[in-house]
């Protein structure tokens, strides 16, 4: 059995154990008073400053407008006054250019008119006409053929230049008809009341009969 003195001990212990207790809760309680623990509160706004810390951006100042410089006013010119020109004064000493005696005027002949292109075949504009000889070698040979003459007449009707514009392919068959043409006697070509040179073609025909 535990005896009266133990009893009193060990109650003295307890209360020295809450004695302690008691200190060290008025300690804590001393502490949390003078906040050397920081309180919720304030451990949220620490951490929020220690994650976005203010910005050290200045404050963007307004700068005035610049002013636009007066537009320039268009130069203008002086109109170009017309030049006038003045005649020349001349002095009487001065010698003036003799004018140049008028080109005489050259007065060239008339071209001969061209000569007129008869529709119809020599023979209607000439009375007196002969027809051409048939050669006797021609006859032998029995040489055939056609011939057209191309004749030009002056303006009394007479018989000038015979060209053969189409051959018989016989010389002497073509040389008989230029000869019978050049004895024609023919009227002149008429062109507004005045005689005129005119051509005209005449066609000769060589057959033998009976051949």
């Amino acid at each position: 059995m535990i005896s009266e003195g133990g009893l009193i001990k060990s109650k003295i212990s307890l209360v020295g154990l809450l004695v302690v207790l008691v200190l060290h809760g008025i300690a804590i309680y001393g502490l949390w008073s003078y906040r050397f623990i920081p309180t919720p509160d304030e451990a949220i706004t620490l951490m929020v400053n220690l994650i976005d810390p203010p910005s050290s951006e200045q404050p963007k100042v307004a700068r005035p407008k610049p002013k636009m410089p007066p537009k320039p006013k268009p130069i203008e010119l002086p109109k170009p006054q017309p030049l006038v020109v003045e005649k020349p004064v001349l002095l009487p000493d001065e010698s003036q250019t003799p004018a140049l005696p008028p080109e005489p005027i050259i007065e060239v002949p008339p071209l001969p008119p061209q000569p007129m292109q008869l529709v119809n075949e020599l023979s209607v504009s000439c009375p007196e006409r002969i027809p051409p000889k048939y050669p006797l070698i021609s006859k032998r040979r029995d040489e055939q053929g056609r011939v057209v003459l191309r004749v030009a007449l002056d303006e009394e009707g007479r018989v000038g230049q015979v060209q053969i514009k189409t051959s018989s392919g016989f010389a002497r068959l073509d040389t008989a008809a230029v000869n019978a043409v050049k004895k024609w006697r023919c009227k002149p070509a008429m062109q507004n009341g005045f005689a005129v040179p005119a051509i005209a073609l005449q066609p000769f025909v060589f057959i033998l009969e009976g051949r």
